[in-house]
């Protein structure tokens, strides 16, 4: 079974029909290439699809053509391999496209029937406070007069109050209303509410305001109970909060233990030395000549393969990946536009590496490397194919901690998503958060890529400070540290904790 076939296997979907997919209102090109790809099964090239988009009756097989080259066929979770398009199986957006195609169900609960609602309330008889509490549960309307607002509070209670404890009845309940101590001197003589002796607010009985406000508060609790069915239930959402951040949870253990390697080769097409660097062990192997035949067997024994133009290099290797990842670290934008008038930024690697790892010179240039291999000299080869697989690594491992990488050029400073980082595994972002409510520290290494031999020898210390919805770091001084210069980050070991 291929690939695509075991991903849809796995996660129980279906594998759909084209005829029955386009029908759907938000079809599209794209979409309809997705459903495409699921019912082959297998990698098709554009024109494969542009024939079976004319025998569903789509379109004509020209139209099709077209339409698939501009619909930027290549994009996540479509991958691109020499003419041929595939679906990647592990890639996040895959399984929201298969929601999306109706392929899966939600993963969220479906909604809880509530019980019926309480009888509403006649404009005959009194209101009760539970009435009131139901209707301004979002607050006082505010198109309501002080009067009418005073005659529900008076008739819930059933008896005089004084004004003091009707402005704080209703302050209890909402926010803002035009009700205060001061609103009797502007009612008028034949108002609902009278004045006694001791100040108190009592109801004149058979006011015709007393039944036109026990009519607003009813049509007031149709409002809200109309609304409430219409959104989900507060406990159904939490248990579902609660069950998806557990199932991310676990999602992010496994992710965390598989076993990674960045493959650094040249030429990337047709290798002929290749450095292995295994990601959790910080160990670095390369390969030269006859010895790439030993490569090619120790990269499968990793989980999540990672490189450059990473299908292409594997396909130069002559390996097939199976059902192992993939994580792709060529560039995840390729240009940026830089004016109205078209000039771009070609996006590259080592720019990012610059960006993001502060690395003057990250990758070596391919006449250097061609020339060692030209003249033979395996050693300096070995050693700058090490160096730039260093590199590499830096860039992947700032990706991981950010979940982007970092663009710098003259006055461009942004961060690009990282594609070879799933949602569910932790960021900065996500550590800083576990650790602002316990006051715990971080340990954190700023500026450029950290040593290789001893990555950690430039760590310092930062707290984490809240304002709002907004973290960020300060360093033992109180002064700011900038995120996006963080290249190494994990909760500091207090005094008394074991190692």
């Amino acid at each position: 079974m291929n690939e695509t076939n075991s991903y849809c296997k796995a996660l129980g979907i279906r594998v759909p029909r084209l005829e029955t997919a386009m029908k759907a209102p938000d079809a599209n090109y794209y979409s309809l290439l997705i459903v495409a790809l699921l019912e082959r099964g297998e990698p098709i090239t554009l024109e494969e699809a542009a024939t079976r988009f004319e025998e569903a009756g789509v379109a004509p097989f020209g139209r099709a053509l077209a339409s698939l080259k501009h619909c930027q066929p290549g994009r996540p979770p479509i991958y691109r391999d020499a003419n041929l398009y595939a679906l990647d199986p592990h890639d996040q957006e895959a399984d929201l496209w298969a929601f999306r195609l109706r392929l899966r169900p939600p993963k969220s609960a479906p909604r809880v029937a509530r019980p019926d609602p309480r009888p509403l309330p006649s404009p005959d008889a009194p209101l009760s406070v539970a009435n009131l509490d139901e209707a301004w549960h979002e607050g006082v309307p505010g198109t309501w007069s002080a009067q009418r607002i005073a005659v529900c509070v008076l008739d819930a209670h059933g008896a005089a109050m004084q004004p003091a404890d009707v402005v704080a009845f209703v302050g209890a309940r909402s926010r803002w209303s035009q009700l205060s101590t001061d609103s009797a001197r502007y009612w008028h003589r034949n108002a609902a509410i009278r004045a006694l002796g001791d100040g108190s607010w009592a109801l004149e009985p058979e006011h015709a305001a007393i039944r036109s406000a026990r009519q607003a508060v009813r049509e007031r609790i149709v409002v809200a109970r109309r609304w409430t069915h219409m959104r989900p239930d507060p406990a159904v959402m939490e248990a579902n909060r609660k069950r998806l951040e557990k199932e991310r949870e676990a999602n992010a253990e496994r992710l965390a233990g598989m076993r990674r390697v960045i493959v650094h080769a040249f030429p990337a097409r047709k290798p002929e030395a290749i450095v292995l660097v295994d990601v959790d062990r910080r160990e670095i192997t390369s390969f030269v000549g006859e010895e790439i035949a030993a490569a090619r067997r120790k990269i499968l024994d990793y989980d999540i393969i990672a490189a450059v133009d990473v299908r292409a290099l594997l396909r130069g290797l002559d390996l097939e990946p199976g059902e192992r990842r993939l994580a792709e670290l060529g560039p995840p934008q390729k240009t940026k536009q830089l004016n109205r008038q078209g000039r771009t930024l070609k996006i590259t690697v080592a720019l990012l590496a610059r960006g993001s790892c502060g690395i003057s010179r990250p990758f070596a240039d391919d006449k250097v490397l061609r020339g060692y291999v030209n003249r033979g000299e395996s050693s300096k080869l070995r050693r700058r194919l090490e160096t730039d697989a260093k590199s590499l690594f830096a860039v992947y491992q700032y990706g991981r901690l950010h979940g982007a990488v970092r663009l710098c050029w003259h006055s461009i400073d942004e961060m690009i998503p990282a594609p070879w980082v799933h949602r569910d595994e932790p960021t900065l972002h996500d550590l800083m958060q576990r650790a602002h409510p316990f006051g715990h520290p971080l340990e954190v290494v700023v500026g450029n890529a950290p040593e290789w031999a001893e990555p950690w020898s430039r760590v310092r210390r930062a707290y984490v400070v809240k304002d709002g919805w907004w973290l960020w770091l300060v360093d033992e001084q109180g002064r700011e540290i900038d995120e996006d210069d963080v290249q190494m980050a994990r909760l500091a070991r207090l005094d008394g904790e074991d190692t």
